[in-house]
């Protein structure tokens, strides 16, 4: 199943459409939900705020059929379900989607703050949801049918590649593997994902992939090489995470600047070790 954060945003809606897509590509199931306070979902119309509360119910309940409409629109044969969830939003849709094969929101929610990059919801669910997260930015000219995967000399583990080369798969879209180096690691040495990825070549044989390595700091590199891409795949952690974070410095870069949907797969420690 993949769960789908709408608050009403465009944002919101792109989110919604994307993971319509998603869903028909994988033959899941859809859960859109939206969050709103808990106080609010309770129908005990005795008390204070009891008018309040109905009218965030039913605005919540037009954000829902709203994201639900453009789902079908998008996927006609889609299996969609919807529903509120109460508390904070972050909490809310990492517990929804514990048990999800993804999470998918939008860059945005209407609560953003004017010149932020990223909502703070987007940001507070990628890299600690127990699934992939998609961060959906609309965009405005159709994407080349290309997936990138980025990779670098931080061990990703296994999870992330995997992710982008099924999703290829699916897709039919070609996979571009990217590779940032530095002075200290020349272009052509070998990276600590490249086993990995060689395992990933055989395992989807009908893949196109491309592996690039190209001079630069990571987070340059890969929002150039995504630029225009369907998506751009990450693990939580690469070059530059401090230990204790629970997402890595060029995950949260791109996330806050790439022009395309980023999915952010987690990778735990011991995860990262099978991965070698």
């Amino acid at each position: 199943m993949i769960v789908t954060g709408v608050d009403g945003s465009e944002a919101g809606v792109a989110a919604a459409r994307w993971s319509a897509r998603s869903a028909a590509q994988r033959g899941s199931a859809l859960r859109v939900v939206h969050v709103m306070p808990a106080w609010a979902c309770d129908p005990d119309e005795s008390g204070p705020y009891a008018g309040v509360a109905r009218w965030m119910r039913a605005g919540a309940q037009a954000v829902l059929d709203e994201a639900v409409t453009a789902v079908r629109e998008e996927a006609p044969g889609a299996v969609v379900s919807s529903g509120r969830l109460p508390g904070d939003p972050r909490g809310a849709l990492i517990a929804a989607a514990a048990d999800a094969e993804l999470l998918v929101v939008g860059n945005h929610g209407i609560g953003g703050f004017r010149g932020a990059l990223l909502g703070s919801v987007a940001l507070g669910v990628a890299g600690r949801a127990a699934c992939p997260v998609a961060v959906v930015r609309d965009q405005a000219v159709p994407p080349r049918p290309e997936l990138v995967l980025g990779v670098d000399d931080a061990d990703i583990g296994a999870a992330p590649i995997e992710f982008a080369f099924a999703e290829a798969a699916r897709t039919g879209a070609a996979l571009i593997v990217v590779h940032a180096t530095t002075n200290d690691v020349p272009a052509g040495s070998p990276h600590t994902a490249a086993r990995a990825v060689a395992a990933a070549r055989v395992r989807h044989p009908a893949v196109k992939v491309a592996e690039l390595d190209v001079p630069g700091h990571p987070v340059d590199v890969l929002l150039d090489a995504a630029s225009g891409a369907e998506c751009l795949v990450v693990g939580s952690r690469g070059v530059g995470g401090l230990t204790g974070l629970l997402l890595g410095s060029v995950s949260h870069g791109v996330l806050h600047h790439a022009g395309c949907p980023v999915v952010v797969v987690p990778t735990s420690s011991g995860e990262a070790q099978e991965g070698r």
